[in-house]
């Protein structure tokens, strides 16, 4: 079993900053790749990045790249998601999710593909 616990989420003004932490405990050794989505009212669940704990290969929605940065740090088991010039459209739940999954280069970006999910946390940006 792996745990997962959003923090960092909070009301930010547009062109604002925020990071947000996932904390991964249990079976983590197993995991293979961190993914972050985000959900807004209303809409799906989206794909916002990837990265394999091995190695950090990385990989982002095209609506985020250049202004989000997903890391990892193996050591504390946590990924990490440093959100820059944000949007009023950036507002949404974002979630945290891992799988067992992945190889070579090959992006997880469906949701489908994670066996396991954080509870979300909200992200606000104000116009």
């Amino acid at each position: 079993q792996v745990q997962l616990v959003e923090s960092g989420g909070g009301l930010v003004q547009a062109g604002g900053s925020l990071t947000l932490s996932c904390a991964v405990s249990g079976r983590t050794f197993s995991m293979n790749v961190m993914g972050w989505f985000r959900q807004a009212p209303g809409k799906d669940r989206e794909f916002v990045a990837d990265i394999y704990w091995s190695g950090g290969n990385t990989f982002y929605a095209d609506s985020v790249k250049g202004r989000f940065t997903i890391s990892r740090d193996n050591a504390r088991n946590t990924v990490y998601l440093q959100m820059l010039g944000m949007l009023p459209e950036d507002t949404a739940v974002y979630y945290c999710a891992a799988t067992v999954s992945g190889a070579g280069l090959e992006r997880l970006t469906s949701a489908t593909r994670y066996e396991y999910w954080g509870q979300g946390t909200q992200v606000t940006v104000s116009s």
